[in-house]
């Protein structure tokens, strides 16, 4: 008896191990990482409303009036006919935009969050609660109810002189599951006879590799790369089975392929990212720093005593010019990355210093690899 129990205890752990050592051993990235299922998306969803119970911190009468439109238009709807004389004080209500994202597969009475932004001259929403507003699709067609009371991170305050902080943005907020859904958006995974998977990077390489994976794990000829971007998949009728095999089909792991070779400069805050497949032709590279340093003091000539002369100032003017005495260095052919960063860090280069060293390469013909700036 204990000999068995021994044997199937042995069995489990080389079966715990082997299980391990292959979990270790799968390389490449998952299919669900690699691309998503063409239709299977969200959907924006926006509507105008109004937030109410600001403490003073609303829109301005005479510089929103589409904010007093807008509480008339609700008290009419409500049954309160209001005077068209009267003056509306709007300081405890702020004209808003409501935006939400509706989920792939979302279904009726099911809840998303909401963000909710003025587009007014509303110092806060803080506190503020929104009434009953409809989101609307690209179509015009309701597919939810927002309602409920704003979460807001910013703050202000101000003082009697004037003087005023504020942290953070308090004109924007968030209902979390504020908005309850009231009609769903017809879904393509169903139908059909495949199941089209959209790569997030187009690569034919890719393209091409998962593919290949997915007739490997499933049998020939059940996927076929259509393009750089799009997989077609052939998949089963049955919804449940189609579920399954989606399931399984994005966990297949695939190597994708190599990024093309790019140097990203971001024009803006400076930095730089230089892609590994990132070559350099074999060129000679120095760059020194030019520094002026202009300094002027005055210089008061005082007349002869006992006489009727005035002071006179003279300027004094001193300018240095000193320049940085930075060594060139050298690329050979094929240089990488790692010899790209060291090379340039040891002349003492910053950001701005690199661009224009990467600039210069590339108008020599000696950077392979695109230049893009964003």
């Amino acid at each position: 008896m204990w000999r068995h129990v021994t044997v199937l205890t042995l069995a489990l752990v080389l079966a715990w191990t082997g299980t391990s050592l292959q979990a270790q051993n799968w390389t490449g990235e998952r299919i669900k990482d690699l691309a998503s299922v063409a239709g299977v998306r969200d959907n924006q969803l926006v509507g105008y409303g109004l937030v109410v119970g600001l403490d003073g911190t609303g829109d301005q009468t005479t510089q929103t009036p589409f904010t007093v439109q807008s509480i008339r238009s609700m008290l009419s709807a409500q049954g309160v006919q209001v005077p068209p004389d009267v003056n509306f004080q709007t300081e405890n209500v702020a004209a808003v935009m409501v935006t939400a994202d509706l989920p792939a597969f979302a279904r009726s009475g099911q809840e998303v969050d909401v963000t909710v932004a003025s587009i007014g001259n509303a110092d806060s929403l803080r506190g503020g609660a929104l009434l009953m507003t409809p989101l609307r699709g690209a179509d015009g067609e309701v597919y939810a109810m927002a309602q409920g009371n704003l979460t807001v991170s910013g703050f202000g305050a101000g003082g009697a002189d004037g003087s005023s902080i504020t942290v953070n943005i308090p004109s924007a907020g968030r209902i979390p599951n504020g908005a309850t859904v009231e009609r769903e958006v017809s879904s393509p995974f169903n139908t059909g006879n495949t199941i089209e998977l959209n790569l997030n990077t187009g690569d034919f390489t890719t393209a091409r590799r998962v593919a290949d994976a997915i007739n490997e794990e499933l049998g020939p000829d059940t996927a076929r790369a259509e393009d750089a971007t799009q997989i077609s998949v052939r998949a089963p009728q049955d919804p449940d089975q189609r579920v399954g095999f989606m399931a399984y089909l994005e966990d297949i792991r695939v190597e994708p392929g190599e990024a093309p070779a790019r140097v990203i400069v971001n024009s803006r805050s400076g930095t730089v990212v230089v892609g590994s497949e990132v070559r350099v032709r074999q060129a000679a590279v120095t760059h020194g720093s030019l520094t002026v340093t202009i300094t002027e003091d005055f210089d008061v000539d005082q007349p002869p005593p006992f006489t009727d002369g005035q002071p006179v100032v003279t300027p004094d003017t001193d300018i240095q010019v000193e320049q940085e005495d930075n060594p060139m260095f050298l690329f050979g052919p094929g240089v990488r990355l790692e010899e790209i960063v060291e090379s340039v860090n040891r002349v003492g280069a910053a950001p701005g210093d690199l661009v224009a060293i990467l600039e210069a390469l590339k108008q020599a013909g000696a950077l392979r690899a695109e230049l893009v700036v964003i």
